[in-house]
């Protein structure tokens, strides 16, 4: 890790895609901290503000410059706009890293589920091995996982009912596959095509365990990922002889408000921690500080890559 001592070169610039929570706000934190100046796109409401805006009051109190965009970085005149207002900040300054932090993808299941009784009956098995009413045991069940100190009871509590009729339809997809991963190379190519990249730039995207595994709800961002990382490479490739690497990060589970918008979360979570030899789930801060590596000159050699910041959990099984 790198120590507090260390600063990046005070003409380097991150631009942060997503910026007001999550991985986004949690690498603003650490680049600020070593000293790079910062360019923070996000979309939030109004009144989300005044919970957001002391953040980036603290990313300015570090001393770097930093510049806030509350737009829609997926439409053409937003990314106009900030890219403007970007290149008119900069003066003799570039970016160094482009981090896409884009969580804008439907979570709409293909079908309707299958009602599915399986923790219901091993509920109803041992209460009546128990010889207590099953509902009363079920609640007690419920109730002690929710408190977080009881992992393995997952299996027990019953998955989330999602809306009938409410299932992924052509647009869906189209959407969510662009936000989460084709538009890493619409931002990337405004951003050369500008000549707004340093002669040593990184753009860096992020991903999860979903771009393997199937979950219910997770088709669309699945595939959005896959995109991400099908373009990073094709970045690390093409761009590559102008001196930008492109790489992915794998990030373990994490509490995110991302997260927390999927179905089920809290069971995802617990398996998270019961699997990870390190016993915790990965955190934001985690994942900023391998970010901030790579932004690194020491870096400079890792392209076209995908690493996994999870402590270990991917590989446990």
């Amino acid at each position: 890790m790198l120590t507090e001592r260390f600063r990046f070169d005070p003409s380097y610039w991150a631009l942060i895609l997503g910026g007001s929570s999550g991985f986004g706000l949690a690498t603003a934190q650490k680049l600020a901290r070593h000293g790079m100046n910062l360019a923070i796109v996000h979309r939030d409401r109004k009144g989300a503000m005044p919970a957001i805006e002391p953040k980036f009051d603290e990313l300015r109190a570090t001393g770097v410059s930093v510049l806030t965009m509350n737009l829609d970085a997926l439409s053409l005149e937003g990314r106009k706009t900030a890219l403007d207002a970007l290149a008119a900040k900069l003066g003799s300054g570039r970016v160094r890293l482009l981090l896409h932090s884009i969580a804008f993808g439907n979570l709409k299941p293909l079908v309707d589920a299958k009602v599915q009784a399986g923790a219901v009956s091993a509920r109803e098995q041992l209460a009546a091995k128990l010889g207590v009413d099953a509902g009363v045991l079920g609640e007690a069940v419920r109730a002690v996982f929710a408190s977080g100190t009881a992992d393995a009871l997952a299996e027990l509590v019953e998955a989330p009912a999602s809306e009938p009729g409410l299932n992924l339809e052509d647009e869906d997809f189209a959407r969510t596959v662009y936000s989460m991963g084709t538009s890493l190379v619409t931002w990337t190519q405004d951003l050369f095509t500008r000549g707004l990249f340093s002669a040593d730039a990184r753009v860096i995207g992020l991903t999860s365990e979903g771009n393997e595994l199937a979950w219910r709800g997770y088709a669309a961002v699945s595939a959005g990922k896959l995109a991400l990382e099908s373009c990073s490479r094709s970045i690390a490739v093409e761009l590559g002889p102008y001196g930008v690497r492109s790489n992915i990060v794998q990030a373990g589970v994490t509490d995110t408000p991302a997260l927390r918008l999927i179905p089920g979360n809290d069971r995802m979570k617990a398996g998270a921690r019961l699997r990870n030899p390190l016993g915790r789930l990965t955190t934001p801060a985690d994942v900023a500080d391998f970010i901030c590596l790579l932004a690194t000159d020491e870096a400079r050699w890792v392209n076209g890559a995908l690493i996994r910041v999870d402590g270990g959990e991917r590989v446990a099984g």
